[in-house]
């Protein structure tokens, strides 16, 4: 009699293993092809314990196995939508602040200078006497030869003083009209073809951190320095009534090379290089990171104009990119 007991209750324990591995090779099958159907069933499966805390954990497990057990959480991004702007190239060089019209005045004959009758920072008249020569040598007379300023301004530089000797070609003064200022630069060769007159550039001078004065180039060199392989130019500012400039200051100049109007530019932080494409990220409406591989035009130090690959009003992830891969979920933040 126990031994018939004993052997139905071995029966009845194959028999319900048999069932159990029956019933996961169903809903394997089932999880593979209709992911959907499985989460559902494993939604419904009875809680642990009895309770509603274990319902819900089973019902977790039930959507990760649906699921193939990855479920991603989304990554924060900031979003920056595509817009149409005006985009500018530029190169930022040196430069100085000179006097529009600069003179050197120098004597008509040779001789010692007896006489100066200016110094640096005075205001002088065209026609103004500025130095007295005594062109005699020792047992010869002459008498003594002025020094005539061929234009009126302000004296710059005073490079011979009283007892000096000087020739013809000795500046006695430099005089410049300080009412009209400009600033002198050189322009790199490769960028030599885009320096024209009437480029529109803009200057920063060490004496005013932050301020930012309006240039157009007046005068570009027609010839190329061999030995620095740089183009001469010249810029007038826009505002010349700003009584604080003044010659001899330093300037930084960042003169616009290219520019484009009413083009899709994005922010240069938003585009990765990857094996020699550029790519970005874009975010749709269910909040899901599609990667798009871009062309770009010009450029600056902040934006990037956009060939192909976007379009206007797209939404470019432009922080939180780089561990981002096609399909990531995202959460977009301000």
């Amino acid at each position: 009699m126990r031994k018939s007991i004993s052997s139905v209750i071995v029966t009845i324990i194959i028999i319900g293993l048999i069932l159990t591995l029956a019933g996961l090779g169903a809903f394997t099958i089932i999880k593979r092809s209709r992911p959907d159907l499985a989460a559902s069933i494993a939604a419904r499966l009875p809680g642990v314990g009895g309770n509603a805390q274990g319902g819900q954990a089973q019902r977790q497990a039930g959507r990760a196995l649906a699921t193939g057990g990855n479920q991603r959480n989304a990554s924060v991004v900031r979003v920056t939508p595509v817009v149409l702007s005006t985009i500018e190239n530029s190169v930022v060089i040196n430069g100085d602040v000179l006097a529009v019209n600069q003179v050197s005045i120098f004597p008509t004959v040779a001789g010692k200078v007896t006489r100066t009758n200016y110094q640096v920072g005075d205001a002088i008249k065209q026609g103004a006497v500025v130095a007295v020569v005594d062109p005699s040598r020792p047992g010869q007379v002459y008498s003594e030869s002025p020094v005539v300023s061929t234009i009126g301004g302000t004296v710059l530089l005073t490079p011979v003083h009283k007892g000096d000797t000087v020739s013809a070609q000795t500046a006695i003064l430099v005089v410049g009209d300080l009412s009209s200022l400009m600033v002198e630069t050189f322009v790199p060769e490769r960028f030599s073809g885009a320096a024209q007159r009437g480029l529109k550039a803009q200057v920063f001078l060490a004496a005013f951190p932050g301020e930012t004065f309006e240039a157009v180039v007046q005068e570009v060199s027609p010839v190329l320095d061999p030995a620095s392989r740089t183009v001469r130019i010249r810029l007038g500012f826009t505002n010349q009534m700003d009584a604080r400039i003044k010659a001899g200051m330093y300037a930084t100049v960042s003169l616009v090379t290219n520019s484009r109007v009413n083009v899709p530019v994005i922010p240069r932080t938003s585009v990765i290089n990857t094996y020699g494409s550029w790519i970005v990220f874009t975010v749709d409406d269910r909040n899901i990171a599609i990667r798009k591989v871009i062309s770009l035009g010009l450029e600056n130090e902040n934006y990037v104009e956009v060939l192909n690959g976007l379009e206007v009003g797209d939404k470019v992830v432009s922080a939180g990119q780089n561990f981002l891969t096609d399909g990531d979920p995202v959460r977009i933040v301000e």
